[in-house]
């Protein structure tokens, strides 16, 4: 099955309980393009990853261009480190507003360095290409230093997708809507099960035992199945693949 799409209209879809907030992710300009993003209720934090890849890229592209390329691979390196160096005092008011204070001069000053490089009237086509387009996303790109909770790159998003992504390709996709609704579930119940150690072998085990024990149909009292409901010796029960599920009458009595 094809995605119904990737265009911004897919989130603009009435009942989306997303009314602002911020949004990281790479230059796409669907992204871009969301109703909610140009009205400024929802604001684009762009990748630094998606940017370290175009200078990647034009050091292999353009071999003669290495210096240049490798000094803004070297110093967006700097920030990531500037960056995880405030986060360690975001407890410590006074240590954290002096880390902050560091990180903020480094930006200003990778800014002020890219406006200059631009201005060179001998600069690589190549080159003015990747800094335009860095000038055109350092809006978006600074969004972390305002807000201490974004993070530079949504690596650990890609990462989390990374299964299905996989998957998809091996196995080309869903055959029937109803099929590829159903992979997409099962990848939430799946990734939400691992985010909270439980095994998903185990935890399907014992959920569908107590389906089968309620007649073919869902327990009664669902919400006892959900990971952060579990009690201690449940979740311990839960967390590895040789361990024993526990009892429906158990957890009955447990929740």
């Amino acid at each position: 099955m094809r995605a119904a799409g990737r265009g911004h209209d897919l989130p603009e879809q009435p009942g989306r309980p997303v009314e602002g907030g911020i949004l990281v992710g790479d230059r796409s300009k669907a992204s871009q393009a969301i109703d909610k993003v140009k009205e400024g209720r929802i604001v684009l934090a762009f990748c630094w990853a998606h940017q370290r890849r175009d200078f990647v890229e034009l050091t292999r592209s353009w071999p003669a261009q290495p210096e240049g390329a490798a000094g803004w691979l070297d110093r967006s390196g700097a920030l990531y480190h500037r960056n995880s160096r405030r986060l360690e005092r975001r407890e410590d008011s006074e240590g954290f507003q002096q880390r902050d204070r560091d990180l903020r001069e480094a930006v200003a000053a990778r800014s002020t360095q890219a406006e200059q490089e631009r201005a060179e009237p001998s600069l690589h086509p190549a080159r003015r290409k990747v800094l335009e387009s860095r000038g055109e996303h350092w809006t978006g790109r600074t969004v972390f230093v305002e807000h201490a909770e974004v993070p530079l790159d949504n690596n650990t998003a890609e990462r989390a997708e990374r299964g299905p992504v996989v998957g998809r390709k091996n196995y080309y996709g869903s055959g029937a809507v109803w099929s590829g609704r159903l992979a997409a579930m099962l990848f939430s119940l799946l990734a939400t099960l691992a985010r909270w150690q439980v095994n998903p072998r185990a935890w399907l085990t014992w959920y569908r035992t107590a389906c089968a024990e309620a007649g073919g149909q869902p327990p009664a009292d669902l919400d006892s199945y959900l990971p952060w409901n579990l009690s201690a010796e449940q979740h311990e029960r839960l967390k590895t693949p040789s361990s024993a599920s526990p009892s429906t009458s158990e957890q009955s009595n447990t929740s």
